[in-house]
């Protein structure tokens, strides 16, 4: 680990030391600093826990690959049944890391919902690949686009269920933020339930909900199977938006923050490697369509993953902003205003009651350091920023200046 990450830093830290010169150390070089005398990962052995979803595959083929052992760590994916159960592990040490949904983080830090403890964003692990899913039934009555869907509700008037994976989640955001950007109150004009990734399928074809949000490949084995269309990707809510991250304990870091910068650095190559060609992409599909991953059919993960779209009434298209795990590193950056965005919409539907303070929050839990160290070692594009700026389907511009403004200033909220 030592020999790894002298030889990627040391020419660069020369250079800028000289530059430095008797100015003093830039903060650029001291975050760097621990490479040169830093010891090999406290904890060589990590369990990352994963829920069966497409987006687990960085976390999967960074130990497949191997690509964990060049940077001195083993990591051990565990497949979990539910957020609720990953949060759980999380907390009380079973777990070492996650792939886990961003808002669930920061709900956990803050105690909404429950549990409360530090926690810590080290990573995020992709961009898109969400979609919203209504059923058969509501297509055949013309709903088929938020449009469609806010039309048939108010002319048939009844209970509509829909369903999302974690009430703090990234999926329950989507979901809440589409159908609010259509006219549809999800706090008052809908009834929303939780229901783990893998069962959303199950549940629809027996009836117990009118639409889902969640991450592929259900959404498209909802189309194989014949019972569900895509009503919106949710790309299409926020282009390039922060999905799953490498979610772990403030206390982990503090205890083996070695440890965390070898596992951040190892994935961030799997993700590299993945976005690089049509071949990985078709292996990893492969890979983590077998039962001890996302146990489903190659075909269901296959076709989303290269941006090939069907919404399951005869639509097919090509889609340039699917799900990416690497991008030239534009994906996996921990930006502080991605992590504040969601405590505005907890803020908006009423599961935060008081704003928080959103900057302190999110530089608490994003830890920028910590990966642009992991980033240097293997080499990985680090943008200048730690905020950025995104129109979301409504118009609504987020840049994270203000983000009391921002939470109030929605008409539709809780």
């Amino acid at each position: 680990m030592t020999d790894l990450l002298r030889s990627s830093l040391s020419r660069r830290a020369v250079l800028q030391s000289a530059a430095v010169g008797a100015v003093g150390i830039s903060p650029a070089l001291r975050s760097m600093a621990y490479a040169a005398g830093s010891d090999a990962p406290e904890k060589t052995e990590v369990k990352i826990g994963f829920i069966p979803l497409t987006d687990c595959a960085s976390v999967v083929m960074a130990s497949v690959l191997g690509l964990d052992k060049k940077y001195g760590v083993k990591i051990t994916p565990t497949k979990e049944a539910s957020w609720a159960g990953v949060r759980d592990k999380l907390v009380n040490g079973e777990l070492d890391f996650a792939h886990v949904l961003y808002g669930l983080v920061y709900g956990v830090h803050l105690g909404v919902g429950g549990a409360k403890k530090d926690m810590a964003v080290l990573m995020n692990l992709n961009h898109n690949g969400q979609a919203i899913t209504l059923s058969k039934k509501l297509a055949d009555k013309g709903a088929v686009d938020g449009a469609g869907l806010a039309k048939l509700m108010a002319a048939e008037k009844r209970d509509y269920t829909f369903a999302q994976t974690f009430p703090t989640g990234t999926h329950a955001m989507w979901l809440y933020y589409w159908l609010a950007a259509n006219g549809i109150n999800p706090m008052t004009g809908a009834k929303v339930i939780t229901v783990p990734p893998p069962q959303m399928v199950a549940n629809m074809r027996v009836g117990n909900m009118d639409g889902f949000c969640v991450g592929e490949p259900w959404n498209h084995r909802a189309i194989i199977d014949g019972i569900g269309v895509t009503a919106a990707t949710t790309q299409e809510v926020w282009k390039d938006h922060p999905e799953k991250v490498l979610g772990t304990t403030a206390d982990f870091v503090k205890q083996y923050p070695n440890t965390a910068r070898a596992v951040i650095a190892a994935i961030l190559e799997a993700g590299k490697w993945i976005d690089a060609g049509l071949q990985n992409k078709n292996k990893m599909a492969e890979t983590i369509a077998a039962k001890s991953y996302v146990n489903t059919s190659v075909d269901a993960i296959n076709q989303r993953i290269l941006g090939r779209y069907q919404n399951g009434m005869g639509k097919t298209w090509d889609d340039p902003n699917h799900m990416k795990f690497f991008n030239d590193g534009a994906v996996n950056f921990p930006y502080l205003s991605d992590g504040m965005w969601f405590l505005t919409q907890h803020k908006r539907w009423g599961l935060l009651k008081e704003h928080p303070d959103y900057l302190a929050v999110a530089k608490q839990i994003n830890q920028i350091d910590l990966y642009k160290q992991a980033a240097t070692a293997s080499k990985t594009p680090i943008p200048k920023d730690v905020m950025r700026t995104s129109k979301l389907i409504d118009g609504v511009v987020w840049d994270g200046k203000d983000p009391k403004k921002y939470a109030d200033g929605f008409k539709v909220k809780a």
